[in-house]
């Protein structure tokens, strides 16, 4: 069992759900249980399931969980984008938003990887 806290990929997927967090605060509030909760739920999904797996027994378990985290993080940069497109999020913000999801799905590969060699 490894500890999900000293995975960097954990790291990243943990703040870019707390920046998302603080993203969605400022949609309208007809969004609450629409675009809000999918975006919310989507960002959690990815270090939660980076979690399970590390809890798991095993690298083939682990490695099934992440492939988890990266459909949630590619589901979640859509949500960005219909986001930005609805023009709930600013272009910066979302850019910035983007980035992060993507270098996190980067991050989770490599993670994969290094559990293969």
């Amino acid at each position: 069992m490894k500890d999900y806290r000293e995975i960097k990929a954990w790291q990243k997927g943990h703040e870019l759900t707390l920046a998302i967090y603080a993203a969605t605060q400022r949609f309208p509030r007809e969004e609450l249980f629409g675009l809000t909760s999918q975006m919310r739920r989507a960002a959690s999904s990815v270090p939660a399931n980076i979690a399970e797996g590390c809890g798991r027994d095993g690298d083939a378990e682990l490695k099934r969980f992440l492939n988890i985290a990266l459909g949630s993080a590619c589901e979640l940069d859509y949500f960005i984008q219909l986001a930005t497109d609805l023009k709930h999020l600013d272009r910066l913000t979302a850019e910035k938003l983007s980035t992060d999801a993507l270098e996190l799905r980067r991050m989770r590969g490599a993670f994969i990887r290094k559990l293969k060699a």
